[in-house]
């Protein structure tokens, strides 16, 4: 049995890097794969294991790189056909592969994603409640505050017992999940550091005239103005939340929405997809305001009128502006 997958598993969850595992489900012979062999498949296209040889290896690599991308696991059959395709029957994408050794193989792909990472800024009754719940529902988390030490914040991966923008990124991850709780203690300060790791998205918790009074001050000290105005503040889901658990709730639930977003996107986007291929409806004539079309439409053919003598008048003004 091949086990390099198991310990390639353990270092990349260790070094956080994602991965899928592969798991030949069914085969038919000829194949060189058997049932229950199994592999680790990066998204650089690295293999570590076994799942069969060079003419299924493209097509797992391409459909590893979709469900890394998305989080969602896929079952894939590669048979032989005369020319290369792809379809998808039910909830099965099957690839057709020229290849001179034939068999089938059907395999199922299981993405592995690292943690989401949230770092939070500020020692704040809402900062800590935030700390204990974001691990509940999967996301690393670091406190960053000034004299926070970790028995503090007991559920944090990590925790930094300051807010200056240089140790800060220094010392966490860029381009994560960012929220300034400081609530009054050091909210500039805290907002520079958190612009200067580059998160993919930044919330802060404070009301709407605080933030834009902040904003103002950031980008008179020279931070980028759309970065800036990317801060997402008021933070958190507009639910009547008023104690400090329930603002870090209504703050978490934002923040698992954006973790979520790309999936959500590509939902989008196959529904537009779906909507472009929709037959186009017929066009319907258009109706006048006046509807005259219609009452002509309606109306009985009758004899038409003898001719009245002329009698001036002043011309109305239709409902078109005739």
């Amino acid at each position: 049995m091949n086990t390099e997958w198991i310990t390639a598993a353990a270092r990349l969850q260790a070094q956080q890097q994602p991965f899928a595992l592969v798991s030949v489900l069914r085969v038919q012979p000829p194949a060189s794969a058997k049932a229950g062999d199994k592999a680790l498949v990066t998204a650089d296209g690295a293999i570590h294991g076994w799942i069969g040889g060079g003419c299924a290896q493209p097509a797992v690599i391409k459909t590893v790189r979709a469900a890394l991308a998305d989080g969602q696991p896929r079952s894939i059959r590669i048979t032989p056909t005369e020319e290369t395709a792809e379809r998808t029957l039910g909830d099965v994408l099957e690839f057709g592969m020229a290849c001179h050794s034939g068999g089938t193989l059907e395999l199922f792909i299981d993405p592995v994603l690292p943690a989401a990472h949230l770092t939070v800024l500020g020692d704040s009754p809402v900062a800590r409640a935030l700390s204990v719940l974001a691990p509940r529902v999967g996301f690393t988390v670091a406190v960053v505050a000034e004299g926070a030490t970790a028995p503090d914040f007991p559920d944090a991966q990590t925790v930094l017992p300051s807010d200056d923008a240089a140790s800060v990124c220094a010392a966490l991850p860029a381009a994560g999940f960012v929220v300034v709780a400081t609530q009054g203690r050091r909210d500039l300060p805290a907002l520079k550091a958190a612009l200067a790791l580059q998160p993919r998205t930044l919330w802060f918790v404070a009301s709407a005239r605080k933030a834009g009074v902040l904003k103002e001050s950031l980008i008179a000290s020279g931070e980028d103005a759309a970065r800036v105005a990317a801060i997402v503040a008021p933070a958190g889901e507009p639910i009547g939340a008023q104690t400090a658990e329930e603002i870090a709730l209504t703050v978490l639930v934002a923040v698992v929405a954006a973790r979520r977003a790309p999936l959500a996107a590509n939902t989008a986007v196959a529904r537009t997809a779906e909507a472009a291929l929709a037959p186009t409806p017929e066009p319907t004539a258009a109706k006048s305001c006046c509807g005259g079309a219609a009452k002509k439409a309606a109306a009985p053919a009758e004899a038409e009128a003898p001719v009245e003598p002329a009698v001036t008048a002043v011309p109305k003004k239709s409902c078109c502006g005739g």
